[in-house]
């Protein structure tokens, strides 16, 4: 096992893709996905880009990925990192991938002085809560998400 993490490029476009629709498909919302491969290729090469990503390989076999975005909290007067899709597939899970990806997401924080690391997981998503509570994250009980879908042009 040689697990290793490295920031995406416009050529991960289309393996990015395919991690999003294996995501989706186990979130039980694979028709949700709207984006497409040439979407991503135009913003992986924007820049600034609206999100970074990582990617992780094992023996040179991309098996997942993270993509986030920065925030800003008032509260802390910090920019923090939403990691808005986490993903690592079923074949290669237990094998280090996700806790190389999560590290690597925490030490760009650190690099940063980043205040928080978020994210959302599922309420039936429990092997997803363990992964997260595992590191140290705590639930943020008593608030409510709340999404605003607006058309776009």
């Amino acid at each position: 096992m040689s697990i290793t993490v490295r920031a995406a490029t416009v050529d991960d476009a289309e393996l990015i893709h395919r991690f999003i629709v294996e995501l989706a498909t186990y979130e039980k919302e694979p028709e949700a996905v709207e984006v497409d491969v040439s979407t991503l290729q135009a913003q992986l090469g924007a820049t600034p880009g609206p999100f970074e990503a990582f990617i992780a390989e094992d023996a040179g076999e991309s098996v997942g990925f993270a993509l986030g975005f920065p925030t800003y909290s008032t509260w802390r007067g910090a920019p923090g990192f939403w990691l808005e899709d986490f993903y690592v597939t079923p074949s290669a899970r237990g094998r280090g991938a996700g806790d190389a990806l999560f590290t690597r997401l925490l030490a760009l924080c650190e690099e940063r002085n980043y205040g928080r690391l978020e994210l959302t997981a599922l309420n039936w998503n429990e092997l997803a809560q363990r992964f997260y509570r595992k590191r140290g994250g705590e639930a943020m009980d008593g608030w409510t998400r709340w999404r605003f879908t607006l058309t776009r042009r």
